[in-house]
Formats: structure tokens, sequence, C-alpha cells
């Protein structure tokens, strides 16, 4: 079913998604439209996009992840739900995703639209629009990048900041700028679908252009390796949020709070 990634775990796919089962038990929602009846009437490809919630802490940050899936599926049991599912553990808030496919261009344009709706709902759900992050992985990691290198503006999300960091995963994207988000950029060397050339030559020039970036290439995990779990690449959640939090500038009073282990919201 994911043709495009690898080191499936079924345990860790059907963990997440027990989540979020038990989330619909204690009453709260889980899945949030990204748009309206009429604009999806007027475009029936947006019938099935929106964004699944991963609570962490009341008021903390929020993370978008992006799965990949080659714009011909949304790889979210592997690439989506259980980067969320680490991403709220320690604190933060997490949304995966469900984007229109065929389409790089329709892909971005929902991403924005799931920033803006993000704004404008942040009080509802709870969440800082302070420092938010982008994660994605191979053609998810392209959306993540043309926000990251553009801004929200041109692909109809209003006026509002680009994110704090970018965390991209697996693409052969090469472009970059001297404001581009602060980026978190991985890929394994034996990568078949991927040029990890052209990602080191992005790397390079990011860094030339004046963005701080991490970098992190691996041996042996092959393209879209979600948490990476059992090979090299294991633990590269965690060093990217580590430049996530490096890069939080605004009300930091609450970090540590944020930092804790999640806790029961009743918050619908």
């Amino acid at each position: 079913l994911m043709p495009y990634h690898s080191h499936v775990d079924p345990e860790i796919v059907v963990g997440a998604i027990n989540h979020l089962i038990d989330q619909v038990s204690d009453g709260k929602t889980v899945f949030y439209d990204l748009y309206t009846n009429v604009q999806k009437q007027q475009d029936p490809n947006k019938r099935n996009t929106g964004l699944f919630f991963y609570r962490g802490n009341p008021d903390a940050p929020f993370a978008i992840v992006c799965p990949g899936g080659g714009f011909s599926y949304v790889g979210s049991l592997h690439e989506g739900f259980p980067l969320a599912l680490e991403i709220s553990k320690k604190g933060y808030n997490a949304f995966v995703i469900r984007y229109r496919i065929g389409s790089e261009q329709w892909a971005t344009e929902d991403l924005a639209a799931a920033i803006a709706y993000l704004f404008r709902n942040a009080e509802i759900l709870e969440v800082s629009t302070k420092d938010y992050s982008l994660w994605g992985g191979s053609a998810g990691a392209r959306m993540v990048g043309d926000i990251a290198l553009n801004g929200v503006s041109p692909y109809g999300g209003g006026n509002l900041p680009k994110p704090a960091t970018a965390i991209i995963a697996y693409t052969g994207q090469s472009t970059y700028s001297s404001d581009f988000s602060p980026a978190f950029i991985t890929v394994a060397a034996n990568d078949g679908i991927v040029n990890v050339n052209t990602v080191e030559r992005r790397v390079e020039n990011l860094k030339k252009a004046g963005v701080d970036v991490e970098y992190r290439r691996y041996q042996s995990a092959g393209h879209g390796f979600g948490l990476g779990t059992g090979t090299d690449a294991e633990g590269w959640v965690d060093l990217a949020v580590r430049l996530w939090q490096r890069h939080m500038t605004g009300d930091t009073s609450n970090r540590d709070l944020w930092q804790r282990p999640a806790t029961g919201r009743s918050a619908g």
C-alpha cells in the first residue's frame, strides 16, 4: 500500500491509530476539515482533506506533519501518525495533514490552508501560533520546502509567518534562499529514490546563504524510513525537535511545561 516507504512497523502503525481511537472514546475531536462544504462542492478533490490532531500540552506550539507518497497517496499510517504521536509525547501539538494528491501545487495550497486554519482557530484548539514547525518526508518535504522558501501567501494562505523550523526528510528538492526557514535535513546514503548529492548540495547552498541547517546523513535506512525505528536513523526525530526548540523566539516562559509529557485534555 505504501511503495515509496520502507521499514513499516505494524506495531508502531497500530499504536498511533489506537491513540486516535482512544481520543475519540474520550470524547475528543481528532479530525478537522480544512475547507467549507461550499468549497468542497466547488472542488470535489478537497472532500477528503483535513487535519488529524495529536494533542500535546495546552498553548504549546504546533507542528504540521506532511507525509509523503509521491503525490499519488498520503502515507499517514507510517510517516504521519507515528511522527505526530512522538512530537505530542514531547508536549507539543501535532497535526497530520491529509492533502489532495495528484499535484505538488494542490498539496502545498492545502498546507497553506492548514496553517491559516490553525491560526484562525488557535484559541479553540488551545495551540500557540508562535514558533510553529513544518515536518515533511519525500513529497511532503517538498511541500514544507515550498512554504519555507516562498511563505504562506503565494499558496493562498494569507500573510502569515514562515515556520520557525522546517524539518525536511529525504527529498530531492534543491531550492534555497537566504530567508529560507532554519532547517533540519536528513537522508540515507542508500536512498533508492533521492540522489544524496542533490540533498547535500542544497544543504551547502543553504549554509552559504546564511541559513541555520542541521544535516544528518544515515547509511542504510533507505527511502521513506519514517521514525527510522530499527535502522541507523532511529532517534532523528529527537534531534529535529531540539533544532526546533533552539529557534523558538516567542514567549518561552512555559517551555518546561510544554516539554512535559502531554496530559489528558478536555477540549473537543
